[in-house]
């Protein structure tokens, strides 16, 4: 499923795979992220939703979007709240600049955290 939207050029269209492509590399960019675990199974049943690699692409109206991001977390001084924080940030800025369209929400889910 494609996410589309309307500008001076014309009509655009992104796959949420691309999406989350881009959700991806900008959470791994991030100081305290170990990785993305794949939560595919938990959303056969939602038609909405596209995962790739441990983020989840759900679109909205009026071009706006919420991803869900599972990560493993490195405990290395930073508190979960500030890695989680960049995280946001950082996937909001990332998408919104790459698709042009309006991240809603940016939830992060700690899975695990290593040592």
């Amino acid at each position: 499923m494609n996410l589309t939207t309307f500008n001076s050029f014309g009509k655009i269209s992104i796959s949420k795979k691309a999406i989350s492509k881009v959700a991806a590399v900008s959470v791994m960019e991030c100081v305290g992220v170990v990785g993305l675990v794949s939560q595919r199974s938990f959303f056969k049943g939602n038609a909405l939703a596209t995962s790739h690699k441990g983020v989840v692409v759900t679109s909205l109206e009026n071009d706006n979007m919420n991803i869900d991001v599972y990560v493993i977390m490195r405990h290395c001084g930073v508190s979960a709240q500030a890695v989680s924080e960049s995280i946001r940030q950082s996937v909001k800025y990332s998408v919104e600049r790459f698709a042009g369209m309006r991240v809603n929400n940016v939830v992060v889910h700690i899975v695990d955290v290593r040592v």
